[in-house]
């Protein structure tokens, strides 16, 4: 009797710890997202403007991230990550009314086994 007690405090009081486990592991899986999406969109903005349209519909596959060398990621940290890009131009109206692409809308997308975990826009000028 005494040791089924002593598992049911146990396991009150162990609990929380287990949880605030699962927390910590999700914020650290949002810090790793934000960081690649932000490592992405660094790299696409220092593209020359004409050439940063070639990202739109850029994907990198689950465990195939890749640094702004190309090299792909070996730590096992990025091994369940996964993020895409997409580009399109904005056209604001000009004097005399015309319309002129002098913008570029970015945003990268982070996924953690499929699942949205980071996002980012970034506006670039001509």
């Amino acid at each position: 009797m005494a040791t089924v007690v002593l598992g049911i405090a146990a396991a009150g009081v162990l609990l929380p710890f287990a949880s605030g486990a699962g927390v910590r592991a999700e914020g650290t899986r949002r810090t790793l997202g934000a960081k690649l999406a932000s490592d992405l969109i660094e790299q696409i903005i220092n593209t020359p403007f004409e050439q940063i349209l070639k990202y739109d519909g850029y994907s990198e596959p689950q465990g195939q991230l890749k640094d702004s060398a190309g090299i792909v990621f070996t730590d096992p940290s990025y091994a369940n990550f996964s993020r895409g890009a997409s580009c399109a131009y904005v056209y604001v109206p000009q004097q005399g009314g015309t319309y002129q692409a002098n913008f570029v809308r970015i945003t990268v997308r982070v996924y953690y086994r499929a699942r949205p975990i980071a996002s980012i826009n970034r506006l670039v000028a001509k």
